[in-house]
């Protein structure tokens, strides 16, 4: 307790340099705090966006479907699924689909798309498709009064066609029996803009696509979201034990491509936040090292009555934690209003961000335990660590010189 004492009553001393320091920690802290949370944030909406576009947060297909895609690669034993994602708690919604290229025609047009068949009352609950309709209105998974189902149509099918909603449109593929498929639809929506990624797709109702490619009632894959997404490939590999004739495969897996790009993205803001926590202790150590020059005579009194080098070391580093310690906790309390505004209303953006159809303005922060903690662990860590050369530096005073010093 007695060095404890010491080492406050030194910074209570040097009132001047302690709050020169402690300020430039404090302001370290808050920018590094807000940079971390911003960037979390950024993240978190990054992957929201990515994920509730299409993806998922985990998908389930039949052996090797997500390289290979074949037809005929089908999940057959639905019920099965199905029963194991509605009993797991982690898991929050799910919905299945079918996929295939198929040949879209219309007047005297024609132009490759996508055929994607969803189920129209689970899809939602997955994926922003509801939200993306752009013109018309989500379909009905009934056929119309005149036995046609209806389609939902990418902007570039859209334009490329000359197709508006109410229009017939031709879709020419082949079923999973071999046989040729085709069939008119009519056009219920036109969704997405001419950048979606779907922009060449034709949604189907599920039981249409079905039908349409000969499936019976198989389909290509499940997409589900879980409750917590950062947890999403625990729960996948807990649903590979229990499925495991089956592909599960978190969204990490599915875009490993977009992941790390983004993972690559993250290290290097990572290094610029250390870049600038460097600069800032870059001035403290200079600070610290100017307050062992000025104490010179005080370290050799302190040698001169038996003082150990080491005793000074833990000084110099106990004084310099102390400070960096109280200034965190300082700037703790000025930034976590911030923090929590930045998160719940966040900045608005000049012009919308589109992103797959999907317009954003607000950009957010990261309002969390992680975002305060890490920071301070990091500063605190830092603080101590450029205590030790100034620590060093007072140990290595002579009693003779420093007494014959000004």
């Amino acid at each position: 307790m007695l060095i404890f004492r010491i080492a406050f009553r030194n910074i209570l001393r040097q009132k001047r340099r302690s709050l020169l320091t402690g300020l430039s920690m404090t302001g370290g802290y808050m920018l590094l705090v807000f940079s971390f949370s911003l960037l979390e944030g950024s993240w978190g909406n990054i992957i929201d966006i990515f994920t509730l576009d299409n993806v998922g947060h985990i998908q389930i297909h039949k052996d090797d479907y997500l390289d290979r895609p074949k037809i005929y690669k089908s999940i057959q034993d639905r019920g099965q699924v199905e029963s194991v994602l509605t009993d797991n708690d982690e898991v929050r919604s799910f919905t299945p689909r079918v996929f295939s290229p198929a040949l879209a025609y219309a007047g005297d047009k024609t132009a490759p798309s996508r055929m994607i068949g969803v189920d129209a009352d689970s899809e939602p609950t997955v994926s922003r498709l509801l939200q993306k309709v752009a013109e018309g209105a989500y379909f009905s998974k009934l056929p119309n009064p005149d036995g046609y189902y209806e389609a939902m149509i990418g902007r570039g099918i859209a334009i490329t066609l000359k197709l508006k909603v109410g229009d017939e449109i031709v879709l020419i593929s082949s079923g999973a029996d071999g046989s040729i498929a085709n069939d008119i639809f009519v056009v219920s929506a036109v969704i997405g803009n001419k950048t979606s990624f779907d922009r060449m797709a034709v949604y189907l109702p599920l039981s249409a696509a079905q039908e349409f490619l000969s499936l019976g009632n198989d389909v290509h894959e499940y997409a589900l979201l879980v409750n917590d997404k950062n947890d999403n490939e625990a729960v996948a590999a807990r649903l590979a034990e229990q499925l495991p004739f089956l592909t599960v495969s978190p969204w990490q897996e599915v875009e490993s491509t977009f992941y790390r790009t983004m993972q690559s993205d993250k290290q290097g803001n990572y290094f610029t936040m250390g870049l600038i926590v460097f600069i800032v202790f870059v001035g403290v150590l200079n600070t610290v090292l100017m307050s062992v020059l000025e104490r010179t005579r005080e370290f050799g009194v302190l040698r001169a009555i038996g003082s150990r080098p080491m005793q000074l070391v833990r000084l110099i580093t106990l004084e310099t934690f102390m400070l960096s310690f109280i200034s965190v906790v300082v700037g703790f309390f000025l930034v976590l209003p911030i923090i929590y505004w930045f998160t719940e209303v966040g900045m608005l953006i000049p012009e919308p961000v589109d992103m797959s159809g999907i317009e954003f303005q607000h950009m957010k922060g990261e309002f969390s335990t992680r975002v305060f903690w890490t920071p301070m662990a990091f500063v605190l860590a830092t603080a101590v660590l450029i205590s030790i050369p100034p620590g060093i530096r007072a140990a290595r005073i002579l009693p003779k010189e420093a007494m014959g010093s000004h």
